[in-house]
């Protein structure tokens, strides 16, 4: 199961993983995407790790696909997210520690047929405070808020 786990400068003895999430509104531009996580069961947005060969929007784009069946391209940046005080934990067997550098991503939708995957189990269009009452994993609370805030300059946090 995965996990986040805080703590003051937590992610100094952690390994460093880059990824990237999407940020995609429907039609009003009102509702974010989520996905519920099969791993631990909370919602998210989509997205995931960077693989070797890769851009970090191929990776936005590519994960958006796996895991929702949605083709997407990238609009603009949101922000840049690489706090020391955060670590996701992979209870994979390898006890990865990972301080994550994610980036994410405005997205608007180009095709495909929206389905689960072995990565989610459920999906959906949320307005901002009904994302209050979902059990959304922690660090993705102000990637969300971010999202919701149209801002045009990158945040860096």
């Amino acid at each position: 199961m995965t996990q986040i786990i805080f703590g003051d400068r937590i992610a100094k003895n952690a390994k460093i993983g880059v990824g990237s999430v999407a940020a995609l509104f429907d039609e009003s531009g009102k509702r974010l995407f989520l996905t519920k996580r099969s791993d631990n069961g909370l919602w998210c947005l989509p997205g995931g790790g960077m693989e070797p060969g890769e851009e970090l929007a191929e990776t936005c784009v590519r994960e958006v696909l796996e895991e929702t069946g949605l083709h997407v391209k990238v609009k603009r940046l949101i922000g840049i997210y690489s706090s020391p005080n955060v670590i996701i934990w992979y209870d994979t067997g390898s006890g990865d520690k990972v301080q994550v550098v994610s980036a994410m991503f405005e997205v608007e939708l180009v095709g495909g047929e929206l389905t689960v995957s072995s990565e989610t189990t459920e999906f959906g269009y949320f307005f901002q405070n009904e994302i209050e009452d979902l059990t959304l994993m922690e660090n993705q609370r102000n990637r969300v808020a971010d999202a919701f805030a149209k801002q045009e300059a990158a945040y860096i946090r």
